[in-house]
């Protein structure tokens, strides 16, 4: 399988930001001779591209609305060189099923280590569904598969750092015709102040595979900047099933960037399901590949900001084979000084006829100094498709606030209806029940 770079339009500028991290060569996490030398040398490539690379900045297209002259580079330290870390346990209710009444398996990553539980009854089918650090030692032909395939680690300096510092993350690989029933859980646990916390996640479903995955980012809020950056690589094989939940609450004083794209064969089905609440800043790129004909996918996201958090989410919806079709719908609601920045592209290459793509962006104000950027995109080079979008940017419609105040609902609760309302069309698309209450649960914490 040969990778393909989907090319970014930039705009021309020089970057002023001289700043620079303090991390060295010698961090490089090592193998101590696993066998999966592929790993360390692309490590060693990353490195390189983040030594070239300077650090993203708005005269670049993608970071034109994201300002990083905040960003305390030289303030961060890797957990475990020469740090110690003691970080504030994990909440009891992050480690609660979101999808059923119990898990297949479940991996805690925390600043000192992973919990990794799998059901005996799935190992013995094939499953490998362990922590990264691991994978490296015994599943380093797993990590061939999928290691750099979907995510360009040189996409920019803060994608390269995450190629070549990541030691925590998770490996999910479903054999051919494998039906997991269980859903699988992570939690990736960025506790501790002043930290640098790299992640890489990594699926890989072979023909036929089904799975339900949920994977979690979280830590307190308070403390001194923290920097959180991960990629999220997948692959979903020939009529085989990805059901993907990504949820992040990071605490407010972390500056979180995520590079993730999942590329889906012939006749493959992704529904994937985003959710924003925390940090203080973050830039996604979230990708989907359609390079199989037949290959289906459906991108949903929810967020909700106050205070002054600012999140900018770049999509893109690329068909690159014919009779491919997406769906996309993000929705967000802003308090506070907030800010939301939604840029998306959907590409039909020239030979990916008969495409259906759709995606649409919705926002909610509910305060006047909030503020909402929704920019919607086609490329289109085939001639037989159905491609739309679309985007609003409203407030609470007056009257029907005041219709629920004329029955006698007070305006907290009144407000809150309506903002359960807006986001009633996402919640319809989420099929489990857990991650909804988690969601509401979010609006009410947000409202209050």
């Amino acid at each position: 399988m040969t990778a393909r770079t989907v090319k970014k339009i930039t705009r021309p500028g020089r970057d002023t930001v001289s700043r620079e991290f303090t991390f060295a060569r010698d961090m490089i996490p090592t193998l101590n001779g696993s066998g999966a030398g592929f790993v360390e040398a692309y490590r060693a490539r990353a490195w390189e591209a983040a030594q070239n690379l300077p650090l993203p900045h708005t005269a670049l297209e993608a970071w034109r609305r994201t300002d990083l002259r905040g960003l305390e580079v030289g303030a961060f330290v890797l957990p475990g060189n020469g740090t110690t870390v003691n970080p504030a346990p994990v909440p009891v209710e992050l480690l609660q099923p979101l999808v059923g009444d119990t898990h297949g398996g479940q991996i805690v990553l925390k600043p000192g280590g992973s919990e990794i539980e799998l059901l005996p009854s799935l190992a013995a089918r094939g499953l490998i569904f362990t922590d990264y650090e691991t994978a490296e030692r015994q599943h380093p032909e797993i990590l061939q598969k999928i290691l750099g395939y979907a995510v360009d680690a040189s996409a920019n300096k803060l994608s390269a750092l995450t190629a070549t510092f990541a030691r925590r993350g998770v490996v999910l690989y479903v054999p051919r015709n494998l039906e997991v029933e269980l859903p699988l859980h992570s939690v990736l646990w960025a506790a501790g102040e002043g930290l640098a916390h790299f992640s890489h996640i990594l699926i890989y479903l072979e023909d036929g595979a089904s799975v339900t995955y949920v994977h979690e980012a979280a830590s307190p809020d308070g403390g001194a900047q923290t920097l959180h950056a991960g990629i999220i690589e997948g692959y979903v094989g020939a009529n085989a099933n990805l059901r993907f939940v990504e949820l992040q609450s990071l605490g407010d004083n972390v500056w979180n960037f995520m590079h993730e794209r999942i590329r889906v064969a012939r006749d493959g089905n992704v529904d994937w399901m985003i959710g924003a609440l925390g940090t203080r800043l973050t830039k996604t790129f979230s990708d989907l590949d359609l390079d199989g004909e037949g290959a289906h996918a459906r991108m949903s996201g929810f967020f909700f900001t106050d205070g002054n958090q600012h999140l900018d989410q770049d999509t893109q919806q690329n068909h690159h084979a014919p009779h491919t079709t997406s769906d996309l719908l993000f929705k967000g609601a802003l308090r506070g000084h907030s800010r939301s920045v939604w840029q998306g592209m959907i590409y039909v290459a020239p030979r990916a006829q008969k495409t259906d793509g759709y995606q649409a962006n919705r926002n909610l104000i509910l305060e006047p100094t909030a503020r909402a950027d929704s920019i919607p995109g086609l490329e289109i080079l085939a001639d037989d498709v159905r491609c739309t979008h679309g985007a609003t940017v409203g407030k609470i419609d007056p009257e029907h606030l005041f219709y629920l105040l004329s029955r006698g609902i007070p305006k907290s609760e009144a407000e809150r209806l309506i903002v359960e309302g807006f986001f009633a069309p996402i919640m319809d698309r989420i099929l489990f029940e857990g991650v909804r209450d988690r969601f509401f649960q979010a609006i009410q914490r947000k409202l209050n």
